[in-house]
This record gives C-alpha cells, sequence and structure tokens, in this order.
C-alpha cells in the first residue's frame, strides 16, 4: 500500500467513490487496519452500483477541499456474524452521526437489511501530486425540474406588513 494512501485515509471522514463511468458520491467511512468500511441501504448513505462492483476508485480531498489523491480499490462485503463483522460493525456505528439507538442496535438493524462494504487498495494512486488534475474536479448539476426560480405565487390583493 502507498503510505500517503494510509496517511490521508486516517484523517478522512468522507471519501468519494467513482463506480464505472457513474457521477462520482460521497460517503462517510472507517479507515481501519488498511481498509476503508462503509454502510449502505434502506435508512443509511445511497451508494449506487457499489454492491454490484469488484472495483472502484476512491478520492480523498484534504483539509483545504482539495483533492489529495485517487486510489483503486477492490470491493467486497463483510458478512453479518462473521468476526470481521464483529470487530468492524460496532466501530462504525460508533461513528454513524445521529444514530437511534446504541452502537449495537445499529449494527443489527445492519445485519438485518444493510451492506458493510470493504474496500480494499489494489495498486498505486491513479492521481497524485503531479498526476492530479488542474480543474476544479466540479461536476454540472444533476437535470433538475427546480433549476429554475419558480414564479411568484399569484395574490388577489397586495399585503402588506
Amino acid at each position: 500500500m502507498h503510505p500517503l494512501v494510509d496517511e490521508a485515509m486516517k484523517k478522512a471522514a468522507v471519501a468519494w467513490l467513482s463506480v464505472g463511468a457513474a457521477r462520482p458520491f460521497a460517503v462517510w467511512c472507517l479507515w481501519l487496519d488498511g481498509s476503508l468500511y462503509l454502510v449502505s441501504g434502506p435508512g443509511e448513505q445511497p451508494a449506487p452500483g457499489l454492491v454490484a462492483a469488484s472495483t472502484v476508485d476512491v478520492t480523498v480531498r484534504g483539509d483545504h477541499g482539495g483533492q489529495i489523491l485517487t486510489w483503486p480499490a477492490s470491493v467486497r462485503p463483510v458478512e453479518p456474524g462473521s468476526q470481521e463483522w464483529d470487530r468492524v460493525a460496532p466501530q462504525l456505528a460508533g461513528k454513524r452521526l445521529n444514530a437511534s439507538g446504541t452502537a449495537e442496535q445499529t449494527a443489527a438493524r445492519w445485519a438485518a437489511g444493510c451492506v458493510v462494504s470493504r474496500l480494499t487498495p489494489s495498486g498505486e494512486p491513479s492521481a497524485l501530486g503531479a498526476t492530479l488534475p488542474d480543474d476544479s474536479g466540479a461536476a454540472p448539476p444533476p437535470p433538475t425540474p427546480a433549476a429554475r426560480r419558480p414564479g411568484n405565487p399569484f395574490r388577489l390583493h397586495r399585503v402588506r406588513h
């Protein structure tokens, strides 16, 4: 593993995942023992395409908001009831903001209907230092009918304050 991957991920609470050619998305995560863990599913963060993916690209940003590096990762689910689950799920649940219930209750809910994924570095970083892109990396907003300001509501008479 590249030393910058380990160092950057120890400080990261959020990472951006790219699954294939789809739009990257942000996830909250836990870096533990050289792997990135995250939970997705009903009532948790969306991770479109992650469950079916075998590899993803992980992008990390620094304190200043700029991209530090992008690294490839292999993806696999963590099976509920396994030793890895018993070690990781309570720590991941402890990082879950605004969770209802205890860490144990949250982990039990995840076991019943969510997926905890393990992303392990699978190669050298693809963007690092001089190879980082020069552009901002900002994507255009997705199409939405709310892109334009709606007109003022109809008023029968003038309201004075």
